[in-house]
């Protein structure tokens, strides 16, 4: 049976959680494989609205497996503040339901103070990080001092991670001017919330070996989009992990050859949350536009996102850097009623004509967008489902964003209603 990974191919925000939980009604395990309680989705299913951080965006579907991977980094009080939110929404979630990798690694309330401190230290090139320590969090597992799952299990382990740990953040912190960590207090957080955690325990990359065998579906969900990748985004405006599809082979535990289809979801225009360049931005009244028509606030902080154009460059790049087979493009109908739209098709930079973003991050933010214009369509797109419901202009959209990110369309959305969609290529097909 086909596995999928989903991918953001954009900043974020394409409409990822959508698309996972239309796609994970058919999938019998959805796993995720990166990133923290920093991103968020929400799915609106049959009238309810549902926000989710930390948890696979399938968990909210019965029968179905949801997996939290190692390459995740996890806050253990804010899991069990969302699980309690979704059982209040009638959501069932069990040990059956969620299992989490024993060795991820947890985000620990340290982590979130020196995030804060290190983004309001700085005067200069802030990062526009969330403040919720996933970054710190990530440095603590690269540097081997990080609390995982499993050590919960055992207090004198537990006690020498935590020591380990704060032999290095007690050091940051009296360069920031913050007092030392209340060991005892830590300690005996960690402590009450061990076993609301251990609970869900388990050998991730075992288990997902034994449902690929068994022919079961698997979903792999990534946080983020990927140009929000450390190694592969705007450095240094990115977050603390590898976004991209390769990610989700190592974030869980699976080989790469389990991945038969990687579907990267791409919003119809650009959007960004945070600081970093954004070639294609509009400080006008198209943008502020995009922005009211497509409620273009995000889920976890409620910051107003940038808006542009949409870049066809940056887009062909992730879909190569991620392998991507089919993209799933969102919010088509945000653009219903312009006169006029633009898509960038290159760069200049200093006279000369680029066809990707430069690495340096001088250069990026001196890149300016070269652009095409087309026409735009006056009806409505809202709520299509076939291709026979779009305007004429609508599908030569369509059709000239394929070309220029030379990846196909599988999926066409056109509201956030999970229906409300047009398929293309299955990406579960065999």
């Amino acid at each position: 049976m086909a596995n999928v990974v989903v991918v953001g191919a954009q900043w974020g925000d394409e409409g990822k959680g959508k698309i996972v939980d239309w796609l994970s009604e058919r999938a019998d395990v959805i796993a995720r494989f990166q990133g923290g309680h920093n991103a968020g989705h929400t799915l609106v299913i049959d009238g309810q609205v549902y926000k989710l951080h930390a948890l696979p965006s399938g968990v909210v579907r019965a029968g179905k497996l949801s997996v939290i991977g190692n390459g995740v980094v996890l806050d253990p009080w804010h899991l069990v503040s969302e699980i309690e939110t979704l059982r209040a929404q009638g959501v069932t979630i069990t040990p059956d339901t969620l299992m989490i990798a024993e060795n991820t690694p947890l985000i620990l309330p340290i982590h979130g103070e020196l995030d804060r401190a290190r983004e309001a230290a700085v005067s200069v090139a802030k990062i526009g990080t969330t403040g919720r320590g996933i970054g710190p969090a990530y440095e603590d597992k690269v540097g081997r001092r990080a609390v995982r799952v499993a050590d919960l299990a055992d207090d004198a382990t537990l006690q020498a991670r935590v020591d380990r740990a704060l032999a290095h953040h007690d050091a940051l912190r009296r360069g920031l001017g913050l007092e030392p960590v209340d060991r005892a207090a830590l300690l005996d957080a960690l402590r009450a919330v061990a076993p609301k955690i251990l609970e869900y325990a388990a050998p991730v990359w075992k288990v997902l070996g034994e449902k690929r065998k068994a022919g079961r579906r698997i979903l792999f969900e990534g946080a983020q989009g990927a140009l929000l990748d450390i190694d592969f985004g705007t450095y240094p405006f990115v977050t603390s992990s590898n976004v991209i599809a390769g990610q989700a082979a190592t974030g869980t535990g699976i080989g790469p050859g389990s991945v038969d289809f990687v579907l990267g979801i791409v919003k119809a225009y650009t959007t960004r949350v945070g600081e970093g360049p954004f070639p294609t931005e509009l400080d006008d009244a198209d943008g502020r536009r995009l922005g009211e028509r497509g409620h273009e606030f995000g889920t976890t902080t409620g910051r107003q996102r940038r808006c542009g154009w949409f870049d066809a460059v940056l887009v062909r790049q992730t879909c190569a850097t991620s392998g991507v087979n089919g993209i799933a493009l969102t919010k088509l109908d945000v653009l219903d009623g312009f006169e006029r739209l633009r898509i960038c098709t290159g760069y200049e930079l200093e006279g000369k004509r680029l066809d990707h973003l430069p690495t340096a991050a001088d250069e990026q933010a001196r890149c300016t967008p070269v652009y095409e214009e087309m026409p735009g369509w006056a009806e409505s797109t809202e709520g299509a489902r076939s291709w026979a419901d779009l305007p004429a202009n609508a599908i030569k959209y369509v059709r000239r964003v394929e070309e220029l990110i030379d990846c196909p369309v599988a999926l066409l959305s056109t509201s956030p209603e999970r229906e409300d969609a047009i398929l293309v290529t299955d990406p579960f097909a065999d």
